[in-house]
């Protein structure tokens, strides 16, 4: 029993050795970096129109957690939006990998309710990414409502 949970304890030391080497945060001037967050850019303006070249980003496996807390999946998460105003914030991109990426970002716009009255909604974020056949796609959002800071 002793030599197992050796042999058990040495293989996860192992492998998180192996993943630890290639654990980086991306630096804004890195390729990848830049298309990651021109791809969250683009699902950000999805919120106030048509995007579709946002479908190519989206894994068919794809599993969002909604800021009320309902689980989505693809054809949801590429619908377009009728707000307007939509800006992407700051992100950050943690490559677990080269081929996973966690993104953790913000993004704001202007929603209105159903009396017609407009305000602003803020959200934070955290986006997983992975590179399949040389492609990223995103295959897991949680997506929260925050307070607008100065708005």
């Amino acid at each position: 029993m002793a030599i197992r949970t050796l042999m058990i304890l040495a293989l996860l030391f192992t492998a998180g050795a192996a993943c630890a080497g290639t654990s980086h945060w991306g630096a804004n001037d890195d390729p990848a970096v830049m298309r990651l967050v021109a791809a969250e850019a683009t699902w950000a303006a999805l919120q106030c129109g048509p995007k579709p070249e946002m479908a190519a980003y989206v894994a068919d496996d794809f599993q969002g957690t909604g800021t009320n807390g309902a689980r989505y999946g693809r054809v949801a998460a590429i619908q377009r939006g009728h707000d307007r105003d939509c800006k992407l914030g700051s992100v950050k991109v943690h490559f677990v990998t080269d081929n996973v990426a966690i993104l953790y970002g913000g993004e704001s716009r202007i929603v209105k309710s159903g009396n017609g009255k407009e305000a602003p909604r803020c959200q934070v974020w955290t986006d997983t990414w992975i590179k399949r056949d040389g492609k990223w796609q995103v295959v897991a959002a949680q997506d929260n409502v925050v307070p607008c800071k100065g708005k």
